[in-house]
């Protein structure tokens, strides 16, 4: 009787346990990249060319125009160029993780100066540089605004942004950035949001699932696994096992703010001590009426206007309201209680951070 009551409850404090990991278990993959895996920018500077009059007016554009043609052999001055049909743009695109030459990526191209509409025009060959100052790519082709712009005398319309548009698949990609997986004798996994917690889980799952002490949390951001010895040479083999397997998250408790919208984000972890909360309205109203002083008949009095302002001060009245919580759900049905806005609830929350009550991180953005 007693190995069966034993039984019981540890299937109780399992079937309690078990749906809380479930639902805190992330994939290493959703929350952590591989060092040195990951993607590089490009930029460059061209030309748009056939335009319906919608380019630059600037010399900057002409003397770019200049020397395109000097490039092929033409030489003229820039003060004969007329390039209402051209523009100077920005062309960036992101180069992937571990690219090959020939592959195609998308670009970005965006004018720079004062060109009104880059609607029909085409790119020239442009040579994308990275951080390095090297060449990675080549961008040509025609652009796409994915709108329009339209419009005479005053009056027009206009979908979407006509200075900024793309090119698909238009950048070749003609250099490679050099980096042998197998070859690497360690892989770091680096979480995108650094906390000692799941790193230690990382660590401690990782281990688990190769049965062996591969892995190493390095800080609070970085888990060093050595290659085991039946993954050498197939490291792309051990990372797809190791991004699978699940550890559990430990989120900080944190309250996010945006004052310019009034947005508040409230994590599952934020607690509030026990406190009393009076939160009064204040309303200060101003208006200005304007009456007209008339001089009887046949005198020599003139009409005039006489502006009459009322001020006027209304405070309601403040009510103490107990706030507390150990979940989230109470917190929020807490605060909700009070009935204010957004503006006032982010007074609020300052105002619990500056007394200590409030045991949360509070970032405002």
């Amino acid at each position: 009787m007693k190995r069966i009551a034993f039984s019981a409850v540890m299937v109780l404090v399992l079937a309690l346990v078990l749906p809380n990991q479930a639902v805190n278990a992330e994939r290493i993959k959703d929350i952590a990249s591989i060092a040195g895996v990951r993607e590089n920018q490009l930029v460059g500077y061209g030309l748009v060319v056939g335009l319906n009059g919608t380019g630059d007016k600037g010399r900057a554009t002409m003397q770019s125009m200049a020397n395109m043609l000097a490039r092929m052999g033409l030489t003229v001055n820039p003060r004969d160029i007329k390039a209402k049909n051209t523009a100077t743009v920005m062309v960036t695109a992101t180069l992937p993780p571990f690219p090959r030459a020939g592959n195609r990526v998308d670009a970005l191209v965006s004018a720079m100066a004062d060109a009104k509409n880059i609607q029909g025009g085409t790119l020239l060959m442009t040579p994308l540089k990275g951080p390095d100052g090297k060449v990675y790519g080549l961008a040509q082709g025609p652009v796409s605004i994915g709108g329009f712009s339209a419009g005479s005398g005053g009056t027009g319309v206009q979908k979407n942004h006509p200075t900024v548009g793309r090119i698909p698949n238009g950048v070749i990609i003609e250099r490679e950035i050099p980096m042998s997986l197998n070859s690497l004798t360690e892989v770091r996994i680096i979480l995108h949001n650094p906390d000692f917690t799941v790193a230690s889980n990382m660590m401690r799952e990782i281990n688990r699932a190769l049965k062996n002490g591969y892995a190493a949390a390095l800080d609070s951001s970085t888990v060093a696994l050595q290659v085991p010895e039946p993954y050498k040479g197939r490291i792309v083999e051990l990372i797809r096992f190791v991004e699978n397997i699940n550890i559990a998250v430990d989120l900080p408790a944190r309250i996010v703010i945006n004052e310019r919208t009034g947005t508040v984000i409230i994590g599952e972890n934020v607690r509030i001590s026990p406190v009393a909360i009076a939160h009064g309205g204040l309303t200060i109203e101003i208006t200005t009426e304007y009456q007209v002083s008339q001089p009887p008949s046949f005198s020599a009095g003139e009409t005039v206007v006489v502006p009459s302002r009322d001020v006027t001060v209304k405070e309601e009245k403040a009510h103490l309201i107990q706030v507390s919580g150990t979940s989230l759900g109470e917190v929020v049905r807490a605060l909700n209680a009070m009935g204010v806005t957004s503006r006032d609830l982010i007074a609020i929350l300052q105002a619990l951070k500056a007394s200590g009550a409030l045991r949360a991180e509070l970032e405002i953005i």
